[in-house]
């Protein structure tokens, strides 16, 4: 019966994903042809994309590596701007503090930005439910192979690609047609018009250094906005219950 579930479960979280892998591959063709036009070597590519799985972190080191920016603003502009992976974590782990920990750190590792926002789409409570790793296992399994196929073609074919052919920009449209779904409440809003304001205003600052601010920007405005909603959402519960009184 369980294998029975978590077949049903994983053939789910495959069909829901479908729509993403283009998206998710395009971005990761981007990526690979930014590291080679970049001036990295094969290995040191095909290393970045298998290790660091992540995007907009490389997006944003490579500029400052060619730059020969000191070690410590790469590090932390690439820490910074996967923060984000910190919230998902904290999002998946009741869903899954049962597994092993080995189990935990593979399926934390693969799992991505459209991965978890379809994940808690499908399982929005943290009650025990029969096909959840399945589920998970589903959309970050392709999302992962979409990647990296993507990634590694890029990275093959970066020298061959002429920059006249926009694929950063075309990169970026297919990332915001994925992402932008999962925009999903007013806090999120927030965050990322607060982002982007500060990206725009502070993209002349030396080593990318804007894009490494208006991540925390955005990221204090969408929690401060969020606990204020919470805290409108208590009084109006209170003022509601008085009258009622």
């Amino acid at each position: 019966m369980q294998t029975e579930i978590d077949k049903a479960a994983f053939r789910e979280g495959l069909k829901i994903g479908i729509p993403t892998w283009f998206g998710v591959g395009a971005w990761g063709l981007v990526v690979g042809v930014a590291m080679i036009k970049a001036g990295l070597t094969l290995p040191q590519a095909f290393g970045m994309t298998f290790i660091v799985f992540g995007g907009s972190a490389q997006l944003a080191s490579l500029p400052l590596i060619v730059a020969h920016a000191p070690v410590w603003v790469i590090f932390a502009t690439a820490l910074v701007v996967n923060l984000r992976f910190v919230i998902f974590s904290a999002i998946l782990a009741p869903h899954f503090y049962h597994l092993p920990w080995r189990t935990r750190a593979i399926m934390g590792f693969l799992s991505g930005d459209v991965s978890v926002a379809l994940f808690v789409q499908r399982y929005p409570e943290y009650a025990h439910e029969q096909g959840k790793l399945a589920y998970l296992k589903g959309l970050v399994y392709p999302n992962w192979s979409a990647w990296q196929i993507g990634s590694v073609i890029g990275i093959l074919l970066g020298s061959q690609i002429p920059a006249s052919w926009g694929l950063g920009f075309a990169g970026t449209l297919a990332i915001l047609c994925v992402m932008l779904p999962s925009v999903i409440n007013m806090a999120a809003v927030a965050g990322v018009v607060a982002a982007a304001a500060v990206a725009m205003l502070a993209a002349k600052l030396p080593y990318k250094l804007g894009l490494l601010i208006a991540v925390v920007i955005g990221m204090a405005v969408a929690m401060m906005f969020e606990e204020w909603l919470e805290k409108r959402q208590v009084k109006s519960s209170g003022s509601i219950e008085d009258d009622h009184e």
